[in-house]
This record gives C-alpha cells, structure tokens and sequence, in this order.
C-alpha cells in the first residue's frame, strides 16, 4: 500500500489530515497483524509516499500490484479498505478513483 499523505506542496491535501491518515494506516497494518511475515495470506507492506501525481482528492491510497487507487482517504475509511480489500479482498468500488493494473512484461535477451 503506497499512501500519498505528507507531500512536500501541499496540492492534494491538507499535510495534517494526511498524517493523521498515515498514523491510522500504521496503527491498523500493526493491529490487525499484517506485517507478521508468517500470515498466511503474505505480509502487507505500506510506504508513505510525497507525491503520486494525482493532485487532488487526496490522500491517495494505491493497492499494489491490484493498481487500485482510492481518494479522499481518511483515517475512517483507511479502516475499512483495509478490512474490506485487503482482508476480504473486496475492493469498495464507490470510492475508487483509477485502477492501473500491473502488467508483468518478459524481457527478451538480445
């Protein structure tokens, strides 16, 4: 999870509301036990990121490799697109702003 939350110009949002969106990811990510590397399911990572060039309708939360991108996040709702996406695999479609799946390319050698 890339949480676009504190960025350096403050063009998608407040850097308070950003943070206090950032503690929530952290505080949860820990609670709910999905950093342990032993969880069956995999470990979920998150970063907090300055800028992903959305520019508005932040904080912006990707979910990698999905390539899901909600807006308007907050520590509210960072609750549950975690326990609805991440845990129960069930993206919230209304608060979804774009979706850029990850394409796994091969590269020929030359």
């Amino acid at each position: 999870m890339l949480l676009c939350a504190t960025p350096t110009k403050a063009k998608c949002c407040d850097p308070a509301d950003g943070l206090e969106t950032w503690n929530a990811l952290k505080r949860l990510v820990r609670d709910l036990g999905l950093e342990n590397e032993q969880r069956p399911q995999g470990i979920v990572l998150r970063s907090k990121v300055d800028c992903l060039r959305a520019c508005e309708r932040g904080p912006i939360l990707v979910i990698w490799p999905e390539g899901i991108w909600y807006s308007d996040v907050t520590p509210e709702r960072i609750e549950v697109i975690i326990r609805s996406h991440i845990i129960n695999n069930q993206p919230i479609e209304k608060w979804i702003y774009k979706t850029t799946p990850f394409q796994h390319q091969k590269h020929q050698s030359t």
